[in-house]
């Protein structure tokens, strides 16, 4: 017998039916399996669970070791709520002995509460251990419920807490407060309300998110690697210790990308404690929210711009008479000595003001000015990090030779930590302005990994002017700072220190006897893998950098020439 055409056809798009079912379905296993496999077992266990109740969910941010290991940085973590329920409780005096002998709680406060007789729920404690959520359980307490929480968890307690950020309540809403729990608070969210609806009802909307372009919620995995992170923060801890400073901060950098391997500052404090006791203002990064007058550690920066524009050369020389008057005011060096002739490589190393000036007044105002905005000053860097501050760089354009002069050694112009080190690595990595950045890739719930790097550089020195002025911040380290004492035999490194006068916001000028301390280094000097900068403000009984920096900047040199096995480089 012969089939009808319309047979065939009517098969063929019963199997395609079949098919679309089968892949849906498919999908949706997929989505309650691993990707949402453990809300689905949170939702069936219902033991601890208030009806209706959506447990607390977020996505978690992560460290990043050495070897690639992700190390958690932000969680969850499970614990129990207790609860009373007074209408049902018959002596308060016996229930409160039973449950002190496993929970610390208050006597008044416990018995203004049982006493609310009307009132079906008062709670009584939270975030307890299942230990001792068994423990109430094994008493079959009248009266007394145990319901499953979940809460933010920092593991590391104060590690990278400026970094990190905390959740919080903005109003009566919970979300990412400061550092990348705020940045990256869309990705980090989680609608959990949708975890409750139909398994069939759902599945269309399901589908659609996991092949639309809208899905965001995933996990942030950082470069901030844990073993170099708490390296720095001891190192900044002791100095504030040592030297009784206001604030200390510290960021490691790879030069080549931008990757922040470390960023840290002292004082800090415990995002699981936030809001204890403690001085709000230490929430705030300073290290990208805050700007300095940086002091000498620019000077490189003009040194380089005259060399890339062809204006001086190592062995160019001027007569220092110690001191410069420009626009009727007079800058000198830090002694107010003048060193006769000298060549621009003595500028660097004894740390001349005189020099910085007369290599900006050679550049001239326009290339000067250009130059110092390639190199990023006074513009966003653009890392993944919230309130981010542009700088202050006005004095760039007031046409005042004064203003240029003071600029070219870090005065009268004031810039964020994160935009001082960008611009400094680009003396050693070949003359590029890289990103600097925090978050590597992002882990969506889909299964899917996305690369947020961003790989974008621009050229601001040539790659010969980077090679020059990195040999001549090496002889700084071999020869002059605290006069050669902590030179490395085995490897080269780039580096020089900054004392810059604090401005005195009340009377206008600059304090006479307090500092705002520097110090940058890259290494191995002629093809960097790390640059580190540390600041410190208002050190006590010390007025130069070189007292203060170098020690804690060799450490950690040292440290990480170590720990990532750097081979020798001469």
């Amino acid at each position: 017998m012969k089939l009808h055409p319309t047979f065939f056809f009517r098969i063929r798009i019963l199997s395609v039916g079949c098919v679309a079912i089968s892949l849906v379905l498919i999908t949706k296993l997929y989505l309650v399996q691993i990707v949402h496999g453990r809300e689905y077992l949170e939702k069936a266990d219902r033991q601890y669970a208030r009806p209706n109740q959506e447990l607390y969910d977020r996505g978690s941010i992560y460290f990043s070791s050495k070897t690639g290991n992700l190390i958690s940085a932000a969680s969850l973590k499970t614990g129990f709520t207790v609860a009373i329920h007074p209408k049902d409780i018959t002596n308060p005096d016996e229930l409160y002995r039973s449950l002190t002998t496993l929970l610390p709680l208050k006597r008044e406060e416990f018995f203004s509460k049982a006493e609310k007789h009307t009132d079906p729920y008062e709670e009584i404690a939270r975030k307890i251990s299942a230990e001792t959520a068994d423990a109430i359980t094994k008493l079959k307490l009248k009266g007394v419920s145990l319901y499953k929480e979940r809460w933010r968890f920092y593991p590391g307690d104060r590690l990278s807490s400026q970094v990190l950020g905390f959740v919080g309540f903005n109003d009566n809403v919970l979300t990412g407060r400061y550092g990348l729990e705020r940045y990256y608070n869309d990705v980090l969210s989680r609608d959990t309300a949708s975890l409750y609806s139909n398994f069939f009802a759902d599945i269309f909307s399901e589908v659609k998110k996991v092949v639309g372009p809208k899905h965001f919620e995933g996990d942030v995995v950082t470069s901030i690697e844990p073993s170099v992170e708490s390296f720095l923060e001891d190192t900044l801890a002791e100095l504030q210790k040592t030297f009784s400073t206001k604030r200390v901060g510290g960021i490691i950098m790879d030069p080549q990308t931008g990757r922040i391997l470390g960023m840290g500052l002292s004082p800090s404090f415990s995002p699981n404690d936030y809001g204890k006791e403690v001085d709000v203002s230490l929430y705030s990064n300073a290290l990208v929210e805050s700007v300095y007058e940086m002091g000498s550690i620019l000077k490189p920066i003009t040194m380089a711009s005259g060399l890339d524009a062809g204006v001086v050369t190592a062995t160019s020389t001027y007569y220092d008479e110690g001191f410069l008057t420009l626009n009727g005011k007079t800058i000198s060096n830090f002694d107010g000595k003048g060193r006769g002739n000298v060549d621009m490589q003595e500028v660097l190393s004894q740390s001349l003001n005189t020099g910085a000036a007369t290599v900006a007044l050679r550049l001239g105002k326009d290339r000067f000015r250009q130059y110092f905005k390639q190199f990023g000053l006074g513009e966003e860097t653009g890392i993944d990090l919230p309130g981010e501050a542009r700088g202050l760089v006005r004095n760039l354009e007031s046409g005042k030779d004064i203003e240029l002069v003071t600029a070219s050694y870090g005065q009268g112009i004031a810039l964020t930590p994160i935009q001082t080190i960008r611009a400094l690595a680009a003396l050693g990595n070949g003359g590029y302005l890289v990103t600097p950045h925090v978050v590597t890739n992002i882990k969506y719930t889909t299964g899917v990994t996305r690369s947020v790097e961003d790989q974008g550089k621009r050229q601001v020195i040539q790659s010969d002017t980077s090679t020059e002025i990195s040999r001549m911040l090496v002889r700084v380290v071999d020869t002059a700072l605290l006069k050669g004492s902590y030179k490395m035999p085995q490897h080269s490194i780039a580096a020089k220190t900054g004392t810059a006068l604090l401005p005195d916001p009340k009377g206008g000028g600059y304090y006479k006897d307090r500092f705002l301390h520097s110090f940058f280094g890259y290494f191995p000097a002629y093809n960097p893998r790390f640059i580190v900068f540390l600041f410190a403000v208002e050190p006590k009984n010390v007025e130069f950098a070189s007292a203060t920096l170098t020690v804690p900047f060799m450490n950690i040199a040292k440290f990480l020439i170590n720990y990532y096995e750097i081979p020798p480089d001469r």
